[in-house]
């Protein structure tokens, strides 16, 4: 079982991953001139102040975003992700992180669409404020599984579906499951990308097996840990699943994954892992 509210782990090595293979997908699919849809499940409030409360209370972007965000060695491939970090914080200090609907918001394009939902009481009206002003985007208090029944397909049969819920409770893990059949029968064509933790590998590899079983192809597995698997340090690691990825996101994070290693794990521990959970 893992809480995790975005903002007491915001821009941790998690955040970086996730972001990073967001922002790739993201690339790949403004490659074409058609419109598509941006839909977030469960999309926080936003944006984080690194020197509030929460964040401050916990210190993980310290070990995350914090040490990388300045440096001059950057991957190219993380160029559009670091944009979004560089254009919330232009002074050259690192007062906030965004989160995913912000990474999108920085690079879709103005005839795009965003479809943001959010649960939690504290988050949604943060979420609401901040995105009042942008035309392309609607925002909505409710459950974000329900959102792949009712937003799917979208109207130009393009789209990225983020799910990235809280695993508060041991369900979730099995919802998430659930909430891609529901969307995938929908919607096949459609990007799909998962975050998850490492908490419990076994719950991991139990996920793993019924999406194998649900008969979806094309399922690719992006994991950065920072520690070795344990059951007694709380998330050792995390990882994305991807559904119908664009065909360079494999070597893109093949790319980019042992520097993110290097420099987020100085100390050498944990792994990095690309493979397909099931492929073409």
């Amino acid at each position: 079982m893992l809480s995790y509210r975005h903002s007491f782990h915001a821009g941790n090595h998690a955040d970086v991953l996730k972001h990073t293979v967001l922002s790739l997908i993201i690339e790949a699919l403004n490659e074409k001139d058609k419109p598509y849809l941006y839909l977030d499940t469960h999309a926080g409030a936003g944006r984080y102040l690194l020197s509030g409360e929460h964040a401050e209370r916990t210190g993980e972007y310290m070990e995350g975003i914090a040490r990388i965000w300045q440096r001059d060695d950057l991957p190219e491939e993380m160029a559009s992700y670091m944009s979004c970090i560089k254009a919330l914080n232009p002074n050259d200090k690192l007062r906030f992180y965004p989160g995913s609907p912000l990474i999108a918001r920085h690079l879709l394009r103005p005839y795009d669409k965003l479809s943001l939902t959010e649960l939690h009481s504290s988050d949604y009206p943060m979420l609401r404020s901040e995105f009042a002003k942008d035309d392309r985007a609607r925002t909505e208090r409710s459950d974000g599984y329900q959102q792949l029944k009712s937003k799917l397909p979208p109207l130009s049969r393009r789209g990225l579906v983020l799910i990235d819920p809280p695993y508060e409770i041991k369900s979730d893990y099995q919802a998430v499951v659930k909430g891609i059949q529901e969307g995938y029968k929908r919607f096949g064509t459609g990007v799909y990308a998962l975050w998850y933790p490492v908490v419990l590998r076994q719950q991991i590899k139990r996920m793993f097996a019924e999406l194998e079983a649900s008969g979806i192809r094309r399922i690719l597995q992006i994991e950065l840990a920072v520690r070795p698997d344990s059951d007694r340090f709380g998330m050792t690691g995390s990882g994305m699943v991807v559904i119908n990825p664009p065909w360079k996101l494999e070597q893109q994070m093949n790319n980019v994954l042992p520097w993110l290693h290097q420099h987020l794990v100085p100390a050498g521990t944990g792994h990095t892992k690309i493979s397909w959970i099931v492929p073409e």
